[in-house]
């Protein structure tokens, strides 16, 4: 099948289509994730933004990964949903590879970003009378573009080698979405280049700002160590711990993934693991960080008051 068919291609999403009877269950499901990630994620946003106590770097980092988790969520979860009261879930080859192409972007985004708020904390924490000086507000913004501007461009590079694939037929994926190994495996052309480019691109966005994450707590830890005020150790930890549960249910999930020898079949096992880091982590990273967080819980309570006296 040459080029110009792929653009009538379209691919069965088998996701739990097997299951007809779970299927009723599993939007419900989906449908409570999503609600918990859109108010959660977007109550952060929102207080970030209205609250000035928030107005610090580590929270302008924090909004952004907020943000992202709110458009890498309803990236996949409505149509998830929507293929969960079908029998038979079919996207077209166009729509396959913008859901894929975004979910790519907004998850390298994510991975860098992720590194880039262990930065702040380590320069927080290790060096806090040159904090100013170091994460001022113009390095903050220049980190942050430097993430989504990196992310998109290894978008790109994915791009131009997977929009020339060759499909011959094959086209049932066993996932609840466009997956990037679901997309290759179906492919009849030579994938080898691919497979290459994915791997080397899923080592540099993933190992290598998780080995830099896990150098950076080490320091950290070592400088904790030597707090003598039990405030700043707790302040120190909470943020700290925070961060790294992110990190570490983040990062495994899709390490798990997109890092290990691929076979010719997916597995309900990578549809579960799919499920979790592209939906219920993003659920979960608002409930991390406010329940240990005093200045989000802190400035939730002064909006509520706000508002009852208004």
């Amino acid at each position: 099948m040459d080029n110009m068919n792929n653009r009538t291609f379209q691919f069965v999403l088998v996701g739990l289509s097997q299951y007809p009877q779970a299927q009723a269950g599993f939007f419900w499901f989906l449908l409570v994730i999503y609600m918990v990630t859109l108010i959660g994620n977007g109550l952060i946003v929102m207080l970030v933004v209205i609250d000035p106590a928030l107005h610090t770097p580590m929270y302008f980092f924090l909004c952004n990964h907020s943000f992202i988790d709110i458009c890498y969520s309803s990236c996949s979860i409505p149509q998830m949903m929507a293929n969960s009261l079908v029998r038979r879930p079919v996207i077209s080859f166009s729509r396959c590879l913008l859901q894929m192409y975004i979910s790519l972007f907004l998850g390298m985004t994510e991975f860098l970003l992720l590194a880039m708020m262990a930065y702040d904390r380590f320069v927080a924490i290790c060096s806090p009378l040159h904090y100013t000086l170091i994460i001022s507000w113009q390095i903050c913004v220049q980190l942050v573009a430097t993430s989504w501007s990196t992310a998109f461009l290894l978008t790109l590079v994915h791009g131009s080698l997977v929009q020339n694939m060759e499909f011959c037929g094959h086209n049932v994926m066993n996932h609840f979405t466009c997956e990037l190994q679901g997309f290759i495996k179906l492919a009849c052309s030579d994938t080898r280049l691919n497979k290459i480019i994915r791997f080397v691109i899923s080592f540099s966005v993933m190992v290598v700002p998780f080995t830099f994450i896990l150098v950076t707590y080490g320091r950290i830890g070592l400088a904790i160590l030597h707090i003598r005020s039990a405030q700043g150790w707790g302040k120190a930890t909470s943020t700290c711990s925070s961060h790294l549960a992110v990190v570490g249910i983040f990062y495994g999930t899709a390490m798990a993934i997109y890092l290990r020898p691929q076979g010719k079949a997916s597995s309900g096992h990578d549809k579960l693991i799919a499920i979790f880091y592209g939906a219920v982590t993003p659920m979960l990273n608002p409930l991390i960080y406010s329940l240990r967080n005093r200045d989000i819980r802190g400035a939730l309570q002064r909006t509520v008051r706000i508002k009852v006296k208004a």
